[in-house]
């Protein structure tokens, strides 16, 4: 396969989790264009054209499996996109129930050789090299309700949060990227800046006030789902073969800009983000 062909999703399966809005969504439809026959799994109701619409709730274990059940075929890429922003539930809609979806995948063998994982990390998840013992106990847990009762156990202490679950996405998907691999299988994660979905807008004031100074600075506006959706697709085409257990930031620049201090505004809360400094 060359050229264009790489990019392309002819024949294969594309499997959106969270897909009913927000980056999924334009993931969705991109792929689709692009040849996939696309499966949207969401809670929500998908109202968009799309092959196959499966209800399915990451809250619930039994649901997954459900709609597991249901995929009619193997699935080529997957693009975990589900999410919420805070609550009891945090954990089992950001990163549980995605490991388990692909756990179930790949017990039943629907994720063949040469298929391809893309989750959603954010900004706020990085520096997650800097928590890792604690992470890594947290992805030795056995199963999704051994993993949950991790969480109902450390919640007591206040460091469960949205930025752990996203750098939670970061250290899976560096630490599984090697025996996934072995299996025929790519993962990788987008680390998304400021976007504006429905989640954001529905938290606009921390998350998409967060950058602004260096859209003003830069004459860029907030990034769009398309964005994001972009991203997601290449890393899970044939174009990205080579490029396995990473987190692409996509954020036009902010993070690098501030951690280097070439945009000496931002450098203060990056470095809070990533571990340099303490609170």
């Amino acid at each position: 396969m060359t050229g264009v062909e790489q990019f392309r999703y002819d024949g294969k399966h594309a499997l959106v989790v969270g897909g009913a809005t927000g980056m999924g969504a334009a993931a969705a439809k991109i792929v689709r264009d692009l040849g996939a026959t696309v499966t949207v799994m969401d809670y929500a109701p998908v109202n968009y054209e799309t092959d196959q619409a499966i209800e399915m709730d990451l809250r619930d274990q039994d649901s997954i499996d459900r709609a597991v059940d249901e995929l009619p075929s193997r699935v080529d890429a997957v693009f975990a996109a589900a999410g919420i922003a805070d609550g009891p539930d945090l954990m089992r809609a950001v990163f549980i129930g995605h490991r388990h979806l692909i756990e179930r995948l790949m017990a039943k063998g629907l994720l063949p050789r040469g298929s391809a994982i893309c989750f959603i990390s954010s900004v706020g998840g990085m520096g997650w090299e800097n928590d890792l013992d604690r992470i890594q106990d947290f992805l030795a847990t056995a199963d999704y309700e051994a993993a949950d009762q991790w969480v109902k156990s450390h919640d007591g202490d206040g460091s469960i949060h949205y930025g752990f679950a996203k750098q939670v996405i970061g250290a899976y998907v560096a630490l599984q990227g090697f025996e996934f691999l072995k299996k025929g299988v790519r993962v990788n994660a987008i680390c998304p800046g400021p976007t504006d979905t429905p989640l954001a807008r529905a938290n606009a004031d921390l998350w998409l006030s967060f950058g602004e100074d260096y859209r003003q600075a830069t004459g860029i506006q907030v990034h769009q789902p398309e964005q994001m959706g972009n991203a997601m697709v290449f890393l899970n085409s044939a174009a990205a073969s080579g490029i396995n257990g990473i987190t692409l930031i996509v954020d036009s620049g902010h993070a690098m800009a501030s951690l280097t201090n070439a945009f000496p505004p931002g450098k203060a809360i990056m470095d809070l983000i990533t571990g340099r400094v303490k609170f």
